[in-house]
């Protein structure tokens, strides 16, 4: 592994047993070549002179992300989302946090990175009532039961699945519209049936959710939005 520069953009080579060239442009702009060993480091820099005006394309989404994360911050009166819907945050009286239907509520005068963990545990409740309560139904539907469903606190997953049956979720995945958490619900539970990404799971996910592709494209469009909240 070693560190290169062209003329503008910094990159850090990766080489491994891989037939090909490519480039990956990580969450934190960093700019990784990833190479055959026996691939001299004049075809690195030109392949990568080639690419420069792919890699300023993403540098600059990333970069943009990142203000926008740096930026980011609640307070009474943020709009929040809940299954796809928007709903205020407001302030009540009492030491009470929660969602009531209507809006988002807690106590008043908090810090804002108070405010920030105390909506990160009602969001989790809330994960843990609805994806749960998902997971269930659609088990009933389909005769694939969990051996058990939690919620946790993935950044880069919305969900997964073990080899022992156990079916986790991002809390995250609830502030996401209703068809694309029960995709990723289906998704996680057609893995109870081929623990892979064959065409027989992706058979399996159809014969529940037809129009999974569309669901697809609703979750990287969920996705974008939240690269740009910061919910650490």
């Amino acid at each position: 592994m070693s560190h290169k520069k062209d003329k503008t953009i910094p990159y850090k080579i990766v080489r491994s047993n891989r037939k090909t060239m490519a480039i990956h442009v990580n969450k934190v702009a960093e700019v990784e070549v990833r190479v055959p060993f026996h691939v001299k480091e004049r075809e690195i820099k030109a392949f990568v002179n080639q690419k420069q005006d792919w890699i300023r394309k993403h540098l600059s989404k990333i970069q943009e992300a990142q203000a926008n994360r740096q930026a980011f911050v609640l307070g009474y009166g943020s709009i929040l989302r809940l299954a796809g819907r928007e709903y205020f945050l407001r302030e009540r009286a009492g030491n009470g946090a929660g969602f009531d239907g209507q809006c988002f509520y807690l106590p008043a005068n908090l810090p804002d990175d108070m405010i920030k963990q105390a909506l990160i545990q009602v969001y989790e409740q809330l994960a843990k009532q609805v994806l749960t309560g998902r997971t269930k139904e659609f088990s009933e539907v389909t005769g694939w039961m969990p051996a058990g469903v939690k919620v946790n606190r993935a950044k880069t997953r919305w969900g997964s699945c073990s080899s022992k049956g156990n079916i986790n979720f991002s809390w995250r995945l609830i502030m996401a519209p209703e068809e694309v958490i029960d995709y990723v619900v289906v998704h996680e539970l057609a893995h109870l049936q081929e623990m892979n990404h064959s065409p027989r799971f992706w058979a399996e996910v159809a014969s529940v959710l037809p129009d999974y592709k569309e669901r697809q494209k609703k979750l990287k469009e969920f996705q974008k939005q939240i690269a740009n909240e910061d919910w650490s």
